[in-house]
């Protein structure tokens, strides 16, 4: 199993609109690509803080998608790359890193 986990950067100007996100991003993403084969499922988490309380949280937002591998990721998202990477913008400045890692424990 491979984790796709899109990480929102927290910085001092970053704009978050998590009713968008939470409400028409992600239904949209959940749609397109829940219909590979290869999807497993998908969680969102909101940044709250870093290790000392009251500091920034490291990110935002983190959205972790699950698929059976990294070609069926690809697979799913490419046809419609243009339309999730074109909305950002509606709902974030922030500029996110994608990172792929082997799920090897639950």
């Amino acid at each position: 199993m491979v984790r796709v986990s899109i990480l929102y950067p927290h910085s001092e100007n970053v704009h978050f609109d998590w009713s968008y996100y939470l409400q028409q991003h992600m239904p949209m993403s959940i749609c397109l690509l829940s219909t590979h084969p290869g999807y497993g499922g998908v969680s969102v988490a909101r940044g709250m803080s870093g290790t000392s309380p009251g500091s920034p949280p490291g990110f935002v937002a983190e959205c972790h998608f699950m698929f059976t591998g990294v070609d069926e990721f690809i697979a799913a998202f490419t046809p419609h790359a243009g339309v999730l990477e074109g909305d950002i913008g509606n709902y974030t400045n922030a500029r996110p890193l994608i990172q792929f890692s082997e799920v090897i424990a639950l």
